[in-house]
């Protein structure tokens, strides 16, 4: 599934990768696809295209779930479904 927001594809989120642990300050780099480009990028470079206004997403059932930025040091990525923090990127399979 790809949607398209006021001519601007949502980038889905679909594998990710952990260094040093198992929770959400842990994933090192990203796997997304965006149309029909797929790509891999960084935390820290995902977080960046994020924060300016870059739309990631976790796609899931029913609604798809938004990816925020959380202000910590260093800023990490999870997703908020219903203003609720959720686990959806760990979830995701590893590569």
């Amino acid at each position: 599934m790809v949607s398209e927001v006021g001519g601007v594809f949502m980038r889905y989120i679909t594998q990710i990768h952990l260094e040093g642990g198992a929770l959400h300050e842990h994933i090192a780099r990203l796997r997304w696809k965006e149309g029909n480009v797929v790509g891999e990028a960084s935390c820290e470079e995902l977080v960046h295209w994020v924060k300016s206004g870059g739309d990631a997403r976790v796609e899931t059932r029913p609604t798809d779930v938004r990816i925020e930025v959380i202000d910590a040091r260093p800023p990490y990525l999870r997703t908020k479904a219903n203003g609720v923090l959720t686990d959806n990127l760990l979830e995701l399979p590893r590569f």
